[in-house]
């Protein structure tokens, strides 16, 4: 038999030129995402990943430690709770549901909810991943890593709101719209916002409307606003607390960190200074003067 023939000089030089070459696009290219930890938690969180010049994608992270707290602990927003809850409920179940928009005034517990709907309902499958908004435009390869998992998520959109022109808008509307592909049944995008159509309005946008007879019919700045939210199927509204709502409130969380029953007595009057001074009642603003009487009573001891 004969000896195999060695390549020609020539082209041991190309493949070894090769062989450098790809060495060194290795070293741009991103790494393999880590295997996601379903098992170890029961939220997560969408992780960019920034690699040599591009950006490399993302990742979904767990996260091991998921702030607790209960339905029981949110006062003053029973309305919103029996929404959203049912609209959960019905996901877990397997039943058609709503994506959600809850919006309106600061630290009345719309982030709250998702995450003590999440405790709630972890046991039966539900899970949380969330998603910055600078993060949205990478909703396609996060729906389709999670769309043929047995669980059923939530993907969460915190303080969510948009300049005109943002990427991650026509991203989020055409997930929320769906494609020419079915949209999975066991996800849903739940956001919160101070913003009702998720985007700045302008006075002279109303100068766009038109008077047909008696119909009026918003110009296409105001149309092109309302689209986006329209997307969501569930809107909730929260508002600000009064100052009975408040009290409750701030007695829910006296209880949480052990004051005794009749201890709100004894602090109204802080608790009315504590709102005062911050211009705001709402169930945040409660839960921080809470904390603040737990941590000076804790020294005192």
């Amino acid at each position: 038999m004969k000896s195999p023939t060695a390549p020609p000089a020539d082209w041991t030089m190309l493949i070894e030129l090769a062989e450098r070459v790809l060495v060194q696009l290795e070293a741009y290219l991103p790494p393999a995402p880590p295997p996601v930890a379903w098992d170890k938690a029961i939220a997560f969180r969408w992780r960019k990943r920034v690699h040599g010049r591009d950006g490399g994608g993302g990742f979904i992270e767990a996260v091991p430690n998921v702030h607790k707290i209960t339905l029981a602990d949110l006062q003053g927003i029973e309305r919103q709770k029996k929404l959203v809850e049912q609209n959960t409920r019905q996901l877990v179940a397997g039943a058609p549901a709503n994506n959600v928009l809850m919006t309106g005034s600061r630290g009345t517990g719309k982030s709250s909810l998702v995450k003590a709907l999440l405790h709630k309902y972890a046991k039966k499958g539900l899970r949380v991943i969330e998603v910055d908004k600078d993060d949205l435009i990478d909703l396609p390869d996060i729906v389709d890593a999670i769309a043929g998992r047995p669980e059923k998520f939530i993907i969460f959109c915190d303080d969510l709101s948009f300049d005109q022109g943002e990427a991650g808008y026509k991203a989020l509307k055409v997930i929320l719209d769906g494609t020419v592909a079915a949209t999975s049944t066991n996800i849903l995008i739940y956001a919160t916002s101070n913003r009702r159509h998720l985007l700045p309005e302008y006075f002279s946008e109303n100068l766009e409307t038109r008077h047909v007879g008696e119909e009026v019919h918003p110009g296409e700045s105001v149309e092109e606003k309302i689209s986006l939210s329209e997307r969501f199927g569930l809107w909730v509204s929260f508002y600000p607390f009064s100052q009975d709502e408040y009290f409750a409130a701030v007695r829910s969380w006296l209880r949480h960190y052990g004051f005794a029953a009749d201890a709100f007595e004894c602090l109204r009057e802080e608790a009315v200074q504590w709102s005062l001074s911050r211009g705001s009642r709402s169930g945040r603003i409660a839960w921080q003067f809470a904390r603040d009487c737990a941590g000076r009573r804790a020294l005192d001891r």
